[in-house]
């Protein structure tokens, strides 16, 4: 059903555009996903979605415990509009929430925080699997729950009178280096062909004005795929 619906949508995009979202797919990833822990200001939020599309991140997962996580327009530019945010907010904690439900995609709960058993970013292992990135508060950073419940610590190296970097600049100086260390690798970090197509065919939605219009006059004209 999927590819006959990407058939019938492509039309409605120029050749450039679909080249264009084509070659950005191809370096989507999921095996790096970005988890944000209680952000609270918006310009530092907007940033790391604009660095996650940047460096191919197409999963970011979003704790509310005690902040809203609110978007700056001008900061994110339509980031966000090609990313996969999900949110979780409606549980007693829903921290724990998101790292079980991480854990049972097999992703590696990695904390970006200086710890006693931490790892410099350089010798990070990808190949131990799947890595979800957790940071933190700009104040505090990420919470006990995770600390306990991390697999891993991984902390930037620095060499001045600055502790920590803001959260922006953490992000996308870790993004970086992991992004283009996963690239040089051969582990199998593009999309499969299913979450490929899906991604597409929510693009092309995205691309094309009016296009639920178009989609529904898709399954009226193919009552099968129903």
């Amino acid at each position: 059903m999927i590819k006959e619906l990407i058939k019938f949508l492509e039309p409605c995009v120029t050749d450039e555009r679909r080249d264009q979202m084509l070659a950005v797919l191809s370096e989507r990833t999921k095996y790096l996903t970005v988890v944000l822990e209680d952000i609270y200001q918006a310009q530092n939020a907007s940033a790391v979605l604009r660095t996650c599309d940047g460096f191919g991140i197409q999963d970011v997962h979003i704790i509310e415990n005690r902040n809203t996580y609110d978007i700056n327009p001008k900061v994110v530019i339509g980031a966000s509009k090609w990313l996969d945010l999900n949110k979780y907010n409606t549980k007693s904690n829903n921290t724990l929430d998101a790292i079980k439900h991480l854990k049972a995609q097999g992703y590696r709960i990695v904390a970006t925080t200086p710890h006693d058993n931490d790892t410099n970013l350089e010798d990070y292992d990808l190949s131990k699997g799947k890595t979800a990135l957790v940071f933190g508060t700009e104040k505090t950073g990420v919470s006990k729950e995770v600390m306990d419940e991390a697999d891993e610590f991984i902390k930037i190296p620095m060499f001045g009178y600055s502790e920590s970097f803001n959260i922006s600049v953490a992000a996308a100086v870790t993004l970086h280096h992991l992004s283009y260390q996963l690239r040089q690798s051969e582990l199998p970090w593009q999309l499969t062909e299913n979450e490929a197509d899906k991604l597409y065919v929510d693009w092309l939605k995205e691309t094309i004005k009016k296009s639920d219009l178009l989609v529904q006059e898709f399954y009226q004209r193919n009552e099968d795929y129903k």
